[in-house]
């Protein structure tokens, strides 16, 4: 009775988070409230859009984002394919499923199913070595842990597949069943080119203690060889993105000129062990808050357990290097990386441990689970939950569900005036709805090369104004942005370069070469004139939240 209890309890929890999830992050795409990563949800939309048309990895959106056109000034091309800055054969797993729906609100529904199911495997695996009461308490920590809740509530990414195929090789391990081991291991690193990282740490962990030295060795060399040839060989091959944007981008602190491979990186940190301990405790404050956070719902086992650091040792030394802002907020992917090593580590410091669990321990532990649920809730994660919780207190900013309603309601009115095979460029949080297409851009954006190879003026443009002049009185880059937008689209208009055909709740829709709307136009006049009579803010803003 009490394994039957346990596993209801986890598969409730499951359940509940799933639902949790697929609401909180549909309403947020179905209103078109933007976040960090909006854009996101429009890369993997458009990437398996084509791939089930037979255009394997191809994306226009994802091309704006490579080194020809941020550090050349080239245009974005129709044909261009994303393996060249993510390695992500394994998306082709869940092609059925998106063929099924489409969307990127699929895509949504996917990741939440993904890192359910995680959880209800970690449950398996920690029955191993637990009776059903520990067992539950582990995977209930997993689903309100802020590294899996919050990336969850983000929009689509490649990391959602880590929890279920490394949960999922770890429950192999412990049944010696190696062909389903083996099976994972090829799975993860077909994830991203970076998931071999997790593979590492877990071969080092089964060397280093032991219990699997041939598999461990193996793992570690497999995970290693593979990484380093997909980075120097075969992502080169599609587009030089990986060394002249990615490495640099996060590790150019280690290495001099705008160019560098997997393997001068390496080097390089090799040589300089001062600058990468820098790395590794600077900005102190923030280093440990992420890592307490991580800790948290757990009930800080794994900082005290050697298991855990060698598991996740490897996934917290790449994070903490990267000199990207993002890589230590807890609501984007790479917090996802550490709760494999984490989760795994404190389910055998437990099973050495075991009388530690004594009545108030667990009291104690339902105490942590219950901070992390309620500090992330409250964070309001990608903004998921902006619909419950204000955006800023002081000053207050706050849009209210019905209102919210009414905007989308009139973004889906100029979305409909615009064909479903024409060329478009469209704002953060509307371009996602747009994807389904293969001539699509983020604005600013307005040239591409088509499939002919010819550069071409996309033919309409979509900006949704109203958010960022709903934000500015709180966020600086809120009102920049605002600014610039209005000034761009002014530009357009009055270089008749777009036609402006409709302005409906302080979302422009503009067709190129036809002549302007004269009641769109009298309403844009109005907008840009409140928009330039804005007051200054009345205390310091600060930047907008992931």
């Amino acid at each position: 009775m009490q394994k039957v209890g346990g596993l209801r309890l986890v598969v409730g929890v499951a359940i509940i988070f799933w639902i949790f999830c697929c609401c909180f992050a549909l309403q947020r795409y179905y209103n078109f409230f933007p976040t960090f990563v909006s854009f996101d949800q429009g890369i993997f939309n458009q990437v398996f859009w084509n791939s089930l048309h037979g255009r394997w990895f191809e994306s226009s959106l994802s091309s704006t984002e490579s080194s020809a056109v941020l550090l050349d000034g080239q245009v974005a091309e129709v044909y261009y394919r994303r393996l060249g800055q993510h390695f992500t054969p394994a998306l082709l797993l869940w092609l059925p499923f998106y063929a099924l729906f489409q969307s990127p609100a699929g895509l949504s529904v996917l990741q939440a199913t993904l890192m359910a199911l995680g959880g209800l495997v970690l449950y398996g695996l920690a029955r191993h070595y637990h009776p059903p009461h520990v067992a539950s308490l582990i995977a209930v920590s997993y689903y309100v842990a802020n590294a899996v809740l919050a990336p969850t509530l983000a929009n689509f990414h490649d990391f959602s597949q880590v929890p279920l195929f490394v949960f999922g090789l770890l429950w192999a391990m412990e049944k010696r069943r190696w062909w389903l081991f083996g099976l994972l291991m090829g799975l993860t690193l077909l994830v991203r080119e970076d998931a071999g990282v997790i593979l590492f740490g877990i071969g080092t962990y089964l060397v280093l203690s032991r219990r699997f030295f041939g598999v461990g060795l193996t793992v570690c060399v497999a995970s290693l060889g593979y990484m380093l040839l997909l980075t120097t060989v075969v992502m080169p091959a599609f587009s030089p993105d990986i060394s002249r944007r990615f490495m640099v981008e996060q590790f150019g602190q280690f290495v001099d000129g705008q160019e560098a491979s997997t393997l001068q990186v390496l080097a390089a940190i090799a040589l300089n062990p001062l600058k990468l301990l820098s790395e590794l405790v600077n900005p102190p404050g923030r280093t440990l808050s992420y890592l307490l956070a991580q800790w948290l719902p757990l009930m800080f086992v794994p900082m005290i357990s050697l298991d855990a650091w060698l598991l996740a040792g490897f996934p917290i030394l790449k994070i903490l290097m990267q000199q990207d802002p993002t890589a230590l907020s807890l609501h984007l992917r790479y917090a996802v990386t550490l709760v494999p090593g984490l989760f795994y580590g404190a389910i055998l410091w437990w099973a050495k441990h075991p009388l530690q669990f004594q009545p108030r321990t667990r009291q104690l532990w339902l105490v942590c689970m219950g901070l992390a649920l309620l500090l992330t809730l409250t964070s309001n994660p990608n903004r998921a939950l902006s619909i419950v919780i204000p955006d800023s207190i002081q000053p207050w900013v706050y849009t209210s569900p019905a209102r919210q309603w009414q905007h989308a309601q009139a973004v889906r009115s100029l979305i409909g005036q615009i064909p479903s095979t024409a060329s478009v460029t469209a704002t953060g949080n509307i371009v996602a709805h747009l994807s389904n297409r293969r001539e699509v851009l983020r604005y600013p954006a307005t040239k591409l090369k088509n499939d002919a190879r010819e550069v071409i003026q996309v033919e309409y443009a979509i900006a949704d104004l109203w958010y960022p002049q709903q934000f500015q009185v709180a966020f600086v880059d809120e009102r920049k942005t605002l600014v610039g937008m209005t000034n761009r689209t002014s530009n357009w208009i009055e270089k008749e370069v777009y036609g402006l055909i409709d302005l409906q709740d302080g979302v422009a829709l503009l067709r190129i070469g036809v002549p302007h709307d004269p009641e769109a136009i009298a309403h844009w006049n109005a907008f840009k004139q409140e928009v330039e009579s804005l007051p200054e803010p009345i205390q310091p803003q600060v930047p907008s939240p992931p």
